[in-house]
């Protein structure tokens, strides 16, 4: 029998979609972002949202500033897509060199994505454009029509709207961000030379029983929703397997305790506590670790054509709790895994 590895090393890994929010909460969520990660895709779903170059500078100027001075962290800036985004702004994006790629919502999708995209036949020029230039079009791929179960958006997103986009548009680099189900899997590794994809760690850990079994669990609700072991099942193989067209991204985002836990909730994950420790357990116990260092440090410089980061962090086997609990503005956020036992730490 192999003995197993006590530690690992691998090339420092980037965090190619996460959620910052904005203000004082960027006291918190900036330091721990730059946990274990050298870079970090920042989403653009403020109140108002970033939509133009402009605002991106503005808003990156507002990171920089809760970023420790020992850290190399670097944060990577996305346009909002709006049914008013013109061409001649996705080449002042692509020349600004902060601009790593333009987040389609559709409107009503998530959180703060009101303002999203409601007709993609509008955004022809726009996708030509970002298609010329080699801008990435990050995806949010659910539909909102309100008769589609919400376990089906993602797939029927694919068949509807994705795969529509993609023949009219097949250079278009796209990014479909946290994939959640068997059809994007197949879709993005067997079916289209173009679209790669994102994984979170809470899409590979639970599935809508660790939600919803025995009462609902509030802190793992999250969009797009938890599916079926099916589909978690799926993701873990695929993630695992070393496949390039999949890469990390935690898509943590902090929501306080007091929003989650009401009548109505809110949809998000905060995974950084910890964010490197949980994919290590999944490649762990798919015996996999060899895997981890691609998912999480060159897949995604691959696709987004930037250089893999030249420092390397150590994960050691060795037995941690995740916190309860952290303070957040005026009140607390629940990590992922609040409390559980995991047998990675990083070093």
């Amino acid at each position: 029998m192999m003995q197993k590895s006590t530690e690992i090393k691998i090339r420092k890994p980037d965090d190619w979609h996460l959620h910052l929010r904005d203000g004082d909460a960027l006291k918190v969520t900036v330091p721990n972002a730059c946990r274990g990660f050298n870079r970090g895709i920042i989403m653009p779903n403020l109140v108002p949202p970033v939509t133009t170059v402009d605002l991106a500078h503005e808003y990156r100027k507002r990171i920089v500033q809760n970023i420790p001075q020992d850290s190399s962290w670097q944060p990577l800036m996305v346009l909002f897509l709006t049914d008013r985004t013109t061409p001649e702004e996705i080449y002042k994006a692509h020349e600004s060199k902060i601009i790593f790629g333009v987040k389609l919502y559709p409107a009503g999708a998530t959180t703060n994505s009101d303002t999203g995209v409601t007709n993609l036949g509008k955004l022809n020029k726009t996708f030509a454009a970002m298609q010329e230039v080699g801008m990435v079009l990050q995806i949010h791929g659910e539909v909102t029509d309100k008769n589609i179960d919400i376990f089906d958006r993602e797939a029927v997103f694919i068949e509807t709207i994705l795969k529509p986009l993609v023949e009219k548009f097949p250079t278009l680099k796209v990014s479909l961000e946290h994939i959640t189900t068997e059809e994007s899997v197949t879709f993005v590794t067997k079916d289209s030379d173009s679209v790669h994809a994102s994984i979170t760690p809470q899409h590979l850990l639970y599935n809508r029983n660790d939600m919803l079994v025995s009462g609902i669990r509030p802190h793992l609700f999250c969009l797009p929703i938890l599916k079926r072991e099916r589909h978690q099942q799926a993701l873990l193989e695929a993630a695992t397997s070393g496949n390039k067209k999949l890469y990390l991204g935690t898509d943590s985002a902090p929501h306080a305790r007091d929003q989650k836990e009401n009548c109505c909730g809110c949809a998000g994950c905060y995974s950084h506590l910890s964010a490197i420790e949980l994919y290590a357990e999944v490649f762990d116990q798919f015996n996999a670790l060899d895997k981890l260092e691609g998912f999480a440090s060159m897949h995604g410089p691959d696709f987004y054509g930037l250089p893999y980061n030249d420092s390397f962090i150590s994960l050691k086997r060795q037995k941690w709790k995740i916190p309860s609990s952290i303070k957040y503005l005026n009140t607390e956020l629940i990590p992922l895994g609040a409390n559980s036992e995991l047998n990675w730490k990083l070093i």
